[in-house]
């Protein structure tokens, strides 16, 4: 039994292109099938969320901070019953957009690319127009999935209260796994953090994520805007601007010559292809022709995880020889 408030399968606006009901899954089901089913989906495991090159399997990756975004977003449904497979579904496909080497490779493509580039616009491009099935380009996904992966960040507010939770549920995913993975690099200890924030939130992991979870539903059952109350709100806005300080622009996370090699990976890559368009095959050769190059040439590189990419560059720049040495 879902809530008046909920967004209901069969009120969907629907599909740019209509397609015969599933006799057993509804339309957000179908959508969040397609999304896992997808290439993209699956590149995630292997594209950074903050830690550059991380030595050990134990970081975040863009895959795990997803299904942390989709558990979480998925217990606000529940508990405020909304529903739950679009829930799920704009969660699961919120970063599909999302470049290697995390925000630094966001930030060298935002600088290159004419226009600028933004994840989210990417997400919503990849499902859209890069992902192929069977049966046409683009995975055909509901309006209702497809407003909530692009509404994710920035400041239009998504259309469904499950866009909503989504919204919300992704900040307090990163900000907490970023603080867990920083505190297990000993880039920070328990006692850096903000004692003030520490104090509305909790002092530990799960105490912050459950306090967080339980605010949000108690502060928006019932309304027709999901938020946090302002005290909790304002908590874990100053904990993010924290991490920015202390982890993000850290340069025991980043450091110069880190960053200078994700530039000079993802620049040389972007003006390589740029300049050698007939090597760009198969969907992307697809954009070249109706698109053009330079949009061609931004949806590969962006679509790249951290290996390919440093593989790439290593077959088109490091001599064969060298890379025994």
């Amino acid at each position: 039994m879902l809530s008046p408030l909920a967004a209901k399968a069969a009120d969907s606006k629907g599909r740019v292109y209509e397609e015969d009901q599933c006799g057993f899954r509804t339309v957000y089901q179908r959508d969040r099938d397609r999304i896992v089913h997808s290439k993209a989906f699956r590149r995630l495991l292997h594209k950074t969320q903050v830690f550059l090159a991380p030595e050990t399997d134990h970081y975040r990756t863009r895959l795990t901070h997803t299904l942390e975004v989709s558990q979480i977003s998925r217990t606000v449904a529940r508990i405020l019953a909304y529903n739950e497979d679009l829930t799920d579904a704009i969660a699961l496909g919120h970063d599909l957009g999302h470049t290697p080497f995390g925000h630094v490779g966001e930030a060298v493509l935002d600088r290159i690319y004419p226009g600028g580039f933004k994840h989210n616009e990417q997400s919503l491009r990849t499902v859209d127009v890069l992902e192929e099935t069977s049966r046409r380009r683009g995975l055909n996904l509901t309006y209702e999935v497809r407003d909530g992966i692009l509404n994710h960040r920035g400041d239009v507010r998504p259309m469904t209260l499950e866009g909503q939770i989504v919204k919300i549920c992704d900040r307090i995913a990163y900000v907490n796994h970023d603080i867990d993975d920083a505190i297990r690099s000993g880039i920070l200890t328990l006692e850096d953090l903000p004692k003030d924030d520490l104090e509305v939130l909790g002092y530990t992991h799960s105490d912050r994520i459950n306090n967080l979870i339980t605010d949000l539903c108690t502060n928006s059952e019932g309304r027709d805007v999901v938020e946090l109350s302002p005290d909790f709100s304002d908590a874990l806005l100053d904990l993010r601007s924290f991490l920015f300080r202390t982890v993000y622009r850290s340069s025991d996370v980043r450091t110069k010559s880190d960053l200078d090699k994700v530039e000079q990976v993802i620049t040389s890559l972007y003006n390589y292809f740029m300049d050698h368009p007939d090597e760009i095959h198969g969907i992307y050769g697809t954009v070249r022709e109706e698109e053009g190059t330079t949009a061609a040439v931004k949806d590969l590189i962006s679509g790249m995880t951290d290996r390919y990419a440093i593989n790439m560059y290593e077959d088109l720049f490091v001599p064969q020889g060298w890379r025994q040495l």
